[in-house]
């Protein structure tokens, strides 16, 4: 037996054996956390209460305009644009624009930073209107 085998032998008798590294989060999982609560892993939603994504024209019709609501909000819908990167939003209107029999194109991340700087941009021109 090597040395290095019987300190891992010995490890493992310790419980001291290095864990897996965990797989990174898929769209599906970053959609179960961010968007399910809502909009159901079946994408019908709630009805009266969260629209649907399955077959929603807001979702599988211009990428800009969804990726600009799922940032921005919209009518009691968080704004997600503090709190995920353009590559885990892209990652999840990706997976909306193609799941439940929609037929939405990919969503890069260029084009979350596309449309983050250009919201940004509008709330700041916005801001400086007189009242």
């Amino acid at each position: 037996m090597t040395l290095a085998s019987r300190l891992a032998a010995l490890a493992l008798i310790a419980g001291f054996a290095t864990p897996a590294l965990a797989a990174p989060p898929t769209p599906q999982s970053q959609y179960a956390d961010n968007c399910s609560a809502c909009h159901q892993m079946t994408g019908k939603g709630v009805k009266g209460a969260f629209p649907a994504l399955a077959g929603s024209p807001l979702v599988t019709g211009n990428a800009r305009v969804v990726t600009t609501t799922v940032l921005n909000g919209r009518a009691g819908m968080p704004a997600f644009k503090d709190d995920l990167s353009d590559a885990e939003l892209a990652a999840i209107l990706t997976y909306v624009r193609s799941s439940w029999g929609n037929k939405g194109g990919p969503v890069r991340p260029s084009d979350v930073a596309t449309a983050r700087v250009a919201a940004k941009a509008g709330a700041q021109a916005r801001g400086l209107q007189a009242h």
